[in-house]
C-alpha cells in the first residue's frame, strides 16, 4: 500500500486504496484493521481514513471491531449467491439490448470489441487485481452499449463485492479460460445482433459463475 499524494479527494483516494486491498487481499477476511495503522501505511492522517472505512463499513465491506477498531468481514455464500442472481437477469437484459444497439452505436461497439481484445492477452502470470479489472471492464462495455443509464446504476453499489468474489474463482487457472470463452460466446453474438442468443448466453455466464464462486466459498469455510 503506496503512500498518497495530498490532493482535494484524499477520502475518494484512501476509499479506492482500502478497498483494492480488500478485494485483492492484502487485507483478507477476517482481517482487524485500525485508523491509526492505516493511517501510517498511507502516509495520511486519521481523517481520511475514519471518513473512508465509514463509507467501507456502510456498505458491509468492514465491521467494528473493538475500540476504533474494524475488521474485514467475510465473504457469505449464501449473499453471493443471491447478487447473482440479480445480476444474471440485469446482465441478461444488458446483453439484449446491447445486441439491439450494436448496429447503431459505434463508439459502444468499438468499446466491447476493445474489452474483448484485452481480455485474449491474459495469461498464466497476469495479476489477478488485472483480471478482476479486465472482468468488469468488460461487463461495463456491456452495459454502455445497452443504453440504459440504470443498469449501471443498480449494479454499481453492488461491484465491490462482486469483486472480492471475483477473486474466488478468477484466482484458478482453469475458471481463468473458460470465463473469458464465456465472455467471446457472449459478444459475438451482441456484436452479430443476436438479442435472443446474447441474453442466453449473459444469463449462463451469471448462472455458472455464481454456481462456482458459493461453492468455492463454502469449500474453503468447510476447510477452515
Amino acid at each position: 500500500m503506496i503512500p498518497l499524494d495530498p490532493l482535494p479527494n484524499l477520502i475518494d483516494q484512501v476509499y479506492a486504496r482500502i478497498l483494492e486491498a480488500i478485494i485483492d487481499r492484502t487485507l483478507p477476511p477476517g482481517q482487524r484493521i485500525t485508523q491509526n495503522e492505516l493511517a501510517e501505511k498511507l502516509g495520511v492522517s486519521r481523517q481520511p481514513v475514519s471518513h473512508a472505512l465509514h463509507l467501507l463499513h456502510r456498505q458491509g465491506l468492514v465491521a467494528e471491531s473493538g475500540r476504533r477498531g474494524f475488521e474485514v468481514t467475510e465473504l457469505d455464500p449464501a449473499r453471493i449467491r443471491q447478487l447473482y442472481e440479480v445480476r444474471g437477469a440485469i446482465d441478461a437484459l444488458a446483453a439484449r439490448l446491447a445486441a439491439g444497439r450494436v448496429k447503431t452505436d459505434t463508439a459502444g461497439r468499438a468499446a466491447l470489441e476493445a474489452a474483448l481484445q484485452a481480455g485474449r492477452t491474459i495469461g498464466e502470470d497476469t495479476p489477478l487485481a488485472r483480471l478482476i479489472a479486465l472482468d468488469v471492464d468488460f461487463h461495463s462495455a456491456i452495459y454502455r452499449l445497452a443504453g440504459n443509464p440504470a443498469i449501471e446504476e443498480m449494479i454499481a453499489p453492488q461491484w465491490p463485492h462482486m469483486r472480492r468474489s471475483m477473486a474466488t474463482v478468477l484466482a484458478e487457472l482453469d475458471y481463468r479460460d473458460s470465463a473469458w470463452s464465456e465472455h467471446e460466446a457472449i459478444a459475438v453474438r451482441i456484436l452479430a445482433g443476436k438479442a435472443g442468443e446474447a441474453e442466453a448466453a449473459a444469463l449462463a455466464h451469471a448462472q455458472t459463475a455464481g454456481r462456482m464462486t458459493e461453492e468455492r466459498l463454502r469449500a474453503t469455510d468447510r476447510a477452515a
